[in-house]
């Protein structure tokens, strides 16, 4: 079933009788030539790819709840490429040119809005390292502007600018970053795969990897066995347990990352906005609620709810960076499990079991990668080689040291990226 304007009205005035699921509910096989364990947005991105681009159709998405239930349901939508370290920035503007001919590709509505995002400044430090970002994301072939002070207060007047202990000296601007609907993203890539005749399947969890000879030889789910000879797990915050199976322990740390969203106001901020010296960020959804986060709980959890200590650190943050925001009515907040690596950056490689593939570590990363990381995981599992966008993601860079991405200067610990 294709998606216009025209089948929109004639479904509006006939009763919206003759819409039909937008993907199959089927059993699972037996046996599939791959299998990967995740399905949410990486996960079915990866599926969407292999059959498209590559032609392999003998594919199931393992899925332990249901589609869009996990952390592509729970971030703040925010896409953009305007990363600073080699191999992070050659990679997330590869996944924005992705995200720009997404719809067209999925036949889906994504409502991917390019409404630009500012990283605020505020020392003369802060202003050397945009002016060095900037640089890296042009040199890249992405878009950057840097404002001063009078450009800033143009486009966002509501900020407090005389904080006397944050005042804003002006932000990086990247027109071509922007926002997407987070749930449409997987209803998109699961239709897409489906239809190329991949099998989503939902409520299977997987339960152990089945590995003879150091090769895997498929899983074990609550609805049977089914064997693979290539299996992928991209499970996000869920990362270190399923590798766990496979006898592997991975540099990840999994913590909790908030979120939060307001009542329905009238239209008042057009960007995503993001506080340079509270971890705040900021944008307004299509809806009219407030949609705004920042820093993550500071512990290891695997429970998909966050603490108040850290909600009142959002909270007061986003009152520093726009007092306006102190009389909006706060509606709801939830938890994404944030698959957290030392240095930031994530991991798309082999592992030490032939057959085995993994793709995690995506921190605060994970929703803008959704496209990227699909169609790079896919290249992995289809031919054996990386991506070039993602050479340098490999996963023994933590054993030998070699090739560490340190995106934010913090350090080798988890909790600080």
């Amino acid at each position: 079933m294709r998606f216009s304007g025209l089948r929109v009205i004639r479904e509006g005035l006939t009763g919206n009788k003759g819409w039909r699921p937008h993907w199959r509910d089927p059993a699972p096989k037996a046996e599939y030539d791959i299998v990967i364990i995740g399905g949410g947005g990486h996960g079915l991105a990866t599926a969407h790819y292999l059959a498209k681009v590559h032609g392999l159709r003998n594919v199931a998405v393992l899925e332990k709840g249901y589609i869009g239930g996990g952390n592509v349901g729970r971030n703040t939508t925010i896409v953009r490429a305007n990363y600073n370290m080699p191999g992070n920035s050659e990679f997330y503007s590869h996944s924005l040119k992705l995200w720009e001919g997404m719809e067209e590709d999925l036949n889906y509505n994504v409502m991917h809005s390019q409404r630009g995002v500012i990283n605020l400044f505020h020392s003369d430090g802060q202003r050397d390292y945009a002016a060095r970002r900037a640089n890296t994301m042009i040199n890249q072939g992405d878009d950057a502007v840097l404002l001063d002070r009078a450009g800033v207060r143009k486009m966002a007047p509501y900020l407090d600018f005389d904080n006397v202990r944050f005042p804003i000296y002006g932000g990086l601007y990247h027109p071509r970053g922007g926002t997407a609907r987070h749930d449409a993203v997987a209803w998109g890539f699961a239709r897409g795969a489906d239809s190329r005749g991949v099998d989503i399947i939902q409520n299977c969890e997987v339960t152990g990897i089945d590995i003879e000879n150091g090769a895997v030889r498929g899983v074990q789910t609550s609805r049977g066995a089914i064997r693979a000879s290539k299996v992928g797990i991209v499970v996000a915050g869920r990362s270190g347990q399923v590798a766990a199976m496979a006898g592997m322990r991975l540099p990840i740390e999994s913590h909790i990352l908030q979120a939060f969203v307001t009542e329905g106001l009238k239209p008042c901020i057009d960007q995503v906005i993001t506080f340079g010296m509270g971890h705040f960020y900021i944008s307004q959804s299509d809806k009219g609620g407030l949609v705004f986060g920042g820093d993550l709980d500071f512990y290891a959890s695997y429970a998909a709810r966050g603490n108040l200590p850290m909600a009142e650190h959002v909270m007061e943050a986003g009152m520093t960076l726009m007092p306006m925001i102190g009389k909006a009515k706060v509606l709801r907040s939830w938890g994404g499990i944030m698959d957290m690596t030392p240095d930031g950056s994530p991991i798309i490689d082999k592992t030490p079991v032939d057959g085995l593939f993994i793709d995690c570590g995506w921190c605060y990363g994970g929703f803008k990668a959704v496209p990227g990381s699909g169609h790079c995981f896919a290249h992995l599992i289809a031919t054996g080689n990386p991506h070039p966008v993602a050479e340098k993601f490999r996963l023994d860079r933590f054993r030998t040291g070699v090739g560490l991405m340190d995106e934010e200067g913090t350090g080798a610990q988890h909790n600080l990226h």
